[in-house]
């Protein structure tokens, strides 16, 4: 297996999307909150699971923040890693891994982009490789426009290696 890494151009890129907050907030409306609730977020997207809630209640410094990005990213990296079984270019490593930071390991492991990036031919119900990663498009069943722009974004570092927020 292949040890990949992801660039410094893609940890940059996936802080300035995440949006660095230091205080909670939910992840659905973007408003703080002073009590858990299922969308409990903190940091560089962190999603808070109930028992950690007092850790982070009060809020992080920007190091800790730092610190639960490298620990939150960790899994991901190895997830993508290892789902994916063919040789990868750099930029291609780099938008599967900030996919599936997005969406979850599960939904990625699951997902017709690792067939299609796996085998071309896979049968999905999918043209090809591009519709089936802008279809991770929606939020609760609805389609979002800030999903719509970070789908484009990563299949431009994926098919063209061009790093760029929209």
């Amino acid at each position: 297996m292949t040890r990949y890494q992801m660039s410094e151009q893609a940890l940059n890129l996936l802080k300035q999307v995440e949006e660095l907050r230091l205080t909670v907030y939910d992840d659905q409306t973007g408003k703080e909150t002073q009590v858990w609730t299922k969308g409990a977020t903190i940091g560089y997207g962190h999603l808070i699971n109930k028992a950690e809630w007092d850790t982070y209640k009060d809020g992080i410094t920007e190091s800790a923040a730092d610190s639960l990005f490298q620990q939150d990213l960790a899994p991901f990296i190895k997830i993508v890693s290892t789902s994916i079984t063919i040789p990868l270019k750099p930029n291609e490593f780099d938008a599967l891994v900030i996919l599936a930071y997005n969406i979850g390991a599960q939904s990625f492991q699951n997902s017709s982009v690792v067939k299609l990036v796996n085998d071309s031919n896979a049968q999905t119900s999918y043209k090809n490789l591009e519709e089936a990663w802008k279809a991770w498009n929606k939020s609760q069943g609805k389609v979002m426009k800030g999903l719509i722009n970070r789908r484009q974004c990563e299949w431009d570092i994926y098919s063209k290696n061009i790093y760029q927020r929209w």
